[in-house]
């Protein structure tokens, strides 16, 4: 236990992306130059201010927890209660398995069913996950990539079976495989048929699903491995190029994909570094977008995002202390002019968040939209010296990283050498170092510390059973599917994929066939191969 005597010396000196912070900043601290040009009004060019002229005035940003463990009728009534509770969209957990392409029954699955996340193995699975949820009137975000094609077929079969037109359905993808390479590791296929399956969704969804974001380009979990403030934005939007490039490569215009282009960030601690952070990364993409790709469409050179607050940040010790934490952490995504966003559960250093905790985190939110004030002006921290001061220096570090990236010939290009790796894992030591000396404090960790056992909430239960059950449904549909129409879809699928056309409408028909996730993985690792880092 910390006494008076041994209470560390706040040590403010720098942000956590080691720029400078003086004791006192006035009008000699922001750049020279057009401030039009580096801030603009809000809605229009460079979106420094936000994307929207009106900000939150004309909507609060989509409160959207992200929940999904045991089985499709448990995460179902999670939905349920969440929506019941407030909530204005949904946001979906995938279990280990189906992020990787295993059907519950396979023996890589074993043990890890609905443990991280909802297993869906089948239409039959999709159809219970959104039982009873109208999807015309929902928007959904699935967090998922290796798999991303299949699932968001899946997706639009269940709408088809309730009879919404495909061009009605909203929500995001996260599709973003160049940060599992990077930092995550739930990848399948090499890079190239994997930017394949990218650049094939793209295709598709500008036809077939024209209101769904096709792809979510993750800042987040490279930040919680450890990345800086500066590195997430820069490696977000070199991964942005990366899937520009291989768009237009595949003969699409920017302008045809880049408006339903999303983003995802992280929200930490350092809470005015956060805010300069998000308006940054709105500067920085739209000029890339501009100067680089020619975009004419302000759809295209506006970056909307979503974020989450960080998980990393949360400690075991002390869990009711988090709730500060996410607190500060939402509080810098709304000054941020954050799209939508997800506050973690007090507890979920510890699992997954029972259903108290995760009311709790969204009436976070609700305090935070109609309580609060905050929503009623747009960039309220814009003009202060220190926040434009921090900006104009995150963006100085964000094009030295975009730049060190193009020099070794590029996101894959460099992630072929490591580089990005490499970078947030000594940035992550940097951070471990600080705390294991003191030099940066965590409250109940390394200060601030109890003596004893401190109460922590009960987890959420997963019931053992539910993996039988799962393995059961599964196998039931193989049983009862007509065998040769599956054949059939899986053997046309295996023909695309090893040809160039596209292989969303061959998984479509596979899905509709009531042909499994891992079937349908399966044949691709048949045509393209595997990865191995």
């Amino acid at each position: 236990m910390t006494s008076p005597d041994e209470a560390p010396v706040p040590q403010h000196d720098r942000t956590s992306s080691g720029i400078e912070v003086r004791t006192s900043y006035g009008p000699e601290a922001v750049a020279d130059g057009d401030p039009a040009e580096r801030l603009g009004e809000p809605g229009s060019y460079p979106f420094t201010r936000g994307v929207h002229a009106n900000g939150y005035r004309g909507r609060a940003w989509t409160m959207r927890q992200y929940a999904g463990f045991g089985s499709a009728e448990e995460t179902n009534a999670r939905f349920r209660y969440l929506l019941e509770s407030g909530q204005s969209g949904l946001s979906v957990a995938f279990d280990l398995p189906t992020q990787m392409g295993y059907d519950s029954d396979d023996p890589m699955a074993t043990g890890e069913v609905g443990r991280t996340g909802v297993p869906i193995d089948s239409l039959e699975d999709m159809e219970l996950l959104f039982d009873g949820i109208a999807l015309d009137r929902v928007s959904t975000s699935m967090t998922i990539n290796a798999t991303a094609a299949i699932l968001l077929t899946l997706y639009e079969a269940v709408g088809r079976r309730q009879g919404v037109d495909p061009r009605q359905l909203r929500g995001t993808l996260q599709n973003d495989i160049l940060k599992e390479y990077i930092a995550r590791g739930t990848y399948i296929f090499p890079p190239v048929p994997s930017m394949r399956l990218v650049t094939d969704t793209f295709a598709y969804c500008r036809t077939e699903l024209p209101a769904f974001n096709t792809i979510s380009i993750s800042g987040y979990h490279m930040r919680e491995a450890g990345s800086t403030a500066a590195q997430e934005v820069a490696f977000t939007i070199a991964n942005a190029i990366a899937y520009s490039e291989a768009a237009l490569a595949a003969g699409l215009a920017f302008d045809e994909f880049a408006p339903r282009l999303s983003f995802f960030f992280a929200a930490h601690n350092d809470l005015l570094e956060e805010v300069a952070k998000f308006r940054v990364a709105r500067r920085v993409w739209a000029t890339v977008a501009r100067d680089r790709f020619g975009a004419i469409d302000p759809r295209s050179l506006a970056m909307r995002f979503h974020v989450q607050t960080g998980g990393s940040t949360l400690t075991a010790q002390q869990p009711d202390v988090n709730v500060v934490r996410t607190t500060v952490q939402a509080l810098a995504a709304v000054l941020g002019g954050a799209q939508s966003l997800h506050t973690n559960a007090l507890d979920e250093a510890l699992g997954l968040p029972t259903p108290s905790t995760a009311r709790l985190a969204l009436r976070t939110q609700q305090v935070l939209a109609h309580e609060s004030g905050l929503a009623a002006p747009v960039d309220p921290l814009g003009g202060s010296y220190y926040v434009e001061a921090l900006t104009d220096a995150l963006e100085e570090l964000v094009r030295a990283e975009l730049r060190a990236i193009d020099d070794r010939g590029g996101t894959l290009a460099a992630l072929a050498e490591g580089y990005q790796p490499g970078q947030i894992a000594d940035a992550a030591y940097e951070v471990q170092r600080a705390v294991e000396r003191r030099e940066a404090i965590v409250v109940g960790v390394n200060a601030f510390t109890e003596a004893g056992d401190v109460q922590r909430p009960a987890p959420q239960r997963i019931d053992p059973e539910l993996e039988a059950r799962q393995v059961a449904r599964t196998r039931a549909v193989r049983a009862a599917r007509d065998a040769s129409a599956a054949r059939d879809a899986l053997a046309a699928l295996a023909e695309a994929a090893a040809g160039t056309e596209n292989v969303l409408p061959r998984i479509r028909a596979c899905v509709e066939a009531r042909v499994t996730l891992g079937e349908v993985a399966g044949t691709m690792r048949d045509a393209w191969g595997e990865y191995r880092a």
